[in-house]
């Protein structure tokens, strides 16, 4: 049997609840996917850095560049600002592991709720692939007269070549395997440098794809063409902040941020990818074993696509869905009564009778 080491960032709030399910469901997968799965737990985030004064060790990245893939819960805590909780802890793990790709389902998902009228759920069947190292969340600018009546605040994006040419073609790549269309989002009408740029590079790789149909959509159409339209939707490619505002929108036409789930690739294995859910770490309810862990199910799915296991990744989701159809344990996000770990165990109920 294979072995294959997860690091395990469980973080804060809900984040250890859901995380839990995860780690179980993994475990579960073992006889059927031929891994051996063997978990390191570190207690970064937050609430480490509240008592440390860092979101994680200053050798962290070294630490975890030993493992094959990190299993993220969710990050954020009362008294921690927002943008050091991000920056400290997951954007330096996507930027020092070269994560680059983003990947976000958007799938309607049977037995899950839709606020849509008249959708069918084969409508909404779409791949976001977002650019995940540069772009809007580059981290370049600066503060200038801080705290004066002339200070000045400057946030660049940053679009390099390399960059933009690498997750446009590995776009391409995933549309041309599955047979699917692949639609671009731009603003190029006016971020008339980064934008145009960005169009130029999808018109420039797709010299190389010409089996592969194509749809460029301006961001504000796209948002509202994912409500009205969402069948035209299939492999999209986009930057780090479009992708970010637009999944989150898919989230809503899918049942909601329980069911939402991210995996952050490097493709080329250099390092170790991670793979998360991504409805945040819901400090209101940690602790009342209430919380959803379809998304953190989801995420493992994904893993297992990532380890060569895609049927085995492909079962997982089909649990997830015979879970929210049969409807006897979900948790009250979704309408039902039960608890964090007795959604779990159905998940793995549902997955184990799929191998029966």
């Amino acid at each position: 049997m294979i072995e294959k080491k997860i690091a395990v960032i469980a973080g804060d709030g809900i984040g250890p609840e859901v995380i839990a399910e995860g780690m179980k469901l993994l475990k579960a997968s073992e006889p059927y996917c031929g891994i051996h799965f063997e978990f390191t737990e570190f207690p970064w985030g937050c609430e480490y850095y509240l008592r440390e004064g860092r979101m994680m060790p200053e050798n962290g990245i070294e630490i975890l560049s030993g493992y094959d893939a990190i299993l993220l819960g969710a990050v954020g805590y009362p008294g921690v600002p927002d943008h050091i909780s991000l920056w400290d802890l997951l954007l330096t793990i996507r930027k020092r592991f070269d994560q680059y790709v983003n990947l976000r389902p958007i799938r309607l998902l049977k037995g899950a709720p839709c606020p849509l009228k008249d959708v069918r759920r084969e409508d909404i069947d779409m791949l976001f692939i977002r650019e995940n190292s540069e772009g809007e969340y580059a981290g370049a600018g600066d503060r200038l007269y801080a705290g004066t009546e002339r200070e000045v605040v400057m946030q660049n994006g940053v679009f390099s070549r390399y960059g933009t040419e690498r997750i446009i073609r590995y776009a391409y790549e995933t549309a041309r395997k599955y047979g699917k269309t692949l639609t671009s989002i731009s603003k190029g009408n006016a971020l008339n440098y980064s934008m145009v740029f960005w169009d130029e590079i999808f018109a420039e790789v797709g010299k190389d794809y010409p089996d592969v149909q194509t749809k460029s959509y301006l961001v504000d159409a796209a948002a509202m063409l994912m409500v009205t339209h969402p069948e035209r939707f299939q492999v999209v490619v986009c930057s780090n902040l479009f992708g970010d505002i637009l999944t989150d929108l898919g989230a809503a036409i899918t049942g909601g941020m329980g069911l939402a789930a991210g995996a952050n690739l490097d493709p080329e294995r250099r390092f170790p990818s991670m793979f998360e859910p991504i409805h945040g770490s819901a400090p209101d309810i940690a602790g009342q074993n209430i919380s959803n862990p379809l998304a953190t199910c989801w995420s493992i799915s994904q893993m297992l696509d990532h380890f060569d296991c895609e049927k085995e990744g492909a079962l997982i989701l089909q649990a997830i869905e015979n879970t929210l159809v049969d409807a006897k344990y979900l948790t009250p996000e979704l309408g039902g009564s039960a608890s964090t770990q007795e959604v779990g165990a159905e998940v793995i109920r549902q997955y184990q009778a799929l191998h029966a």
